[in-house]
């Protein structure tokens, strides 16, 4: 989001005031090299405005500046599924539900709706595996909700589709 680019920035020392970042922003959209994906408000089932996420067009932009080599895997995870929904013709967006977030809200053609939270693993912790469900358990309607992760043993909890992120692109899976 825009406050957490403002943020990272300060903590580098480069002190931009927002409307400039916001400019640059919108300079690397209309380049096609950043995506914006607009929030959604699942109770009044509007967008909201402001804090939007970004993704890249491109994770060599990601890996070009990682010179010490720790790859933050969950943004990137994030990154790819955004992309994958993005080119098998989903609308996405980020979800919000109350204070909890969910990382995609995906919709196809027909209106039909799925529910995405991405993360690297849950088998570090039962608060890790908890805050991952908990924002798709706090939806009550019926359209699908998936946990995607990279390589955890797969479990099924309260309805929610646990898939491997790898197998799910490789079989070109859709999320219904």
């Amino acid at each position: 989001s825009i406050s957490n680019l403002h943020d990272e920035l300060a903590k580098s020392g480069l002190n931009l005031k927002r409307e400039t970042l916001v400019r640059y922003i919108q300079i690397l959209l209309d380049a096609k090299i950043l995506y914006e994906c607009k929030r959604f408000d699942l109770k009044s089932k509007k967008s909201i405005g402001g804090e939007q996420k970004y993704y890249l067009a491109d994770l060599a932009f990601y890996f070009m500046n990682n010179v010490d080599n720790r790859i933050n895997y969950g943004p990137v995870l994030e990154n790819i599924v955004y992309q994958y929904s993005r080119a098998k013709g989903y609308a996405v967006s980020v979800g919000r539900i109350g204070n909890l977030e969910c990382d995609f809200i995906v919709r196809d053609i027909y209106n039909q709706y799925a529910y995405i939270q991405v993360a690297m693993t849950i088998m570090n912790s039962i608060k890790t595996e908890d805050r991952e469900y908990k924002s798709l358990e706090n939806i009550k309607d019926g359209y699908p909700k998936y946990l995607l992760t990279r390589n955890d043993l797969i479990q099924q909890r309260n309805g929610i589709k646990h898939v491997n992120i790898p197998e799910f692109m490789k079989n070109e899976m859709m999320f219904n």
